[in-house]
């Protein structure tokens, strides 16, 4: 049985070692969101990461970790899985309008669903290939987390960041060897190095902004 304080106790302690603003509403519905996603996973296999307090590290907080560097009014998370980073986001953010866009049609079902569930007013879902979306409306943030190659990102997810926005790459080792092959009209700002409390793992947040270099 899974002991949900734990979790609890986790992520606040994580929360406070990563020096990021979260009240505590709203660790609350962090949790619930993973209780959310601890249940679907029984029977959907939505990710790998099956302890509930595993999850809390590996998902929470590792989302987490990246979220002072999203910026702006809107984020999109494309290849968002079950929601990660977008829902994390969202639930820690509620002023930011978030699109999640994820193909598989179980992981797009459960972010319905957590939508509806945790009243996330601020995220729309899309289920498209990232490639074939389309919006009017551009995203001051484009966010992936392990999706692809940050190369083949922007050629995929380019066209969605407003002018003057950035792409952020969630990477795990430092991804330097992707980026000498981005597109012409996107540049590398920097790359950060992450500390996720309790992860014992390389993490690298690679920043982007369109436009010559």
């Amino acid at each position: 049985m899974t002991d949900w304080g734990a979790c609890e106790r986790r992520l606040a302690t994580g929360i406070e070692t990563l020096g990021i603003d979260v009240g505590a509403p709203a660790q609350a519905q962090l949790i619930a969101y993973l209780r959310e996603l601890s249940t679907w996973n029984a029977t959907y296999n939505l990710t790998a990461v099956r302890d509930p307090l595993a999850m809390v590290t590996r998902h929470l907080l590792d989302s987490l970790s990246v979220l002072d560097f999203v910026t702006g009014a809107s984020v999109a998370d494309i290849g968002s899985g079950p929601g990660l980073p977008g829902l994390v986001i969202a639930i820690t953010r509620p002023r930011m309008a978030v699109t999640v866009v994820e193909a598989n049609r179980k992981k797009a079902a459960f972010l319905r669903h957590a939508r509806r569930r945790l009243e996330l007013d601020n995220v729309t879902v899309v289920q498209e290939r990232v490639e074939s979306f389309e919006s009017t409306d551009k995203f001051d943030s484009v966010i992936c987390r392990a999706f692809a190659a940050a190369d083949e990102c922007a050629r995929l997810a380019g066209h969605l960041i407003a002018p003057g926005g950035r792409f952020l790459l969630m990477k795990g080792r430092d991804p330097a060897e992707e980026l000498v092959d981005l597109p012409l009209d996107f540049r590398h700002v920097d790359t950060v190095a992450l500390s996720v409390p309790g992860l014992e793992a390389d993490r690298h947040l690679a920043i982007l902004e369109p436009g010559l270099i």
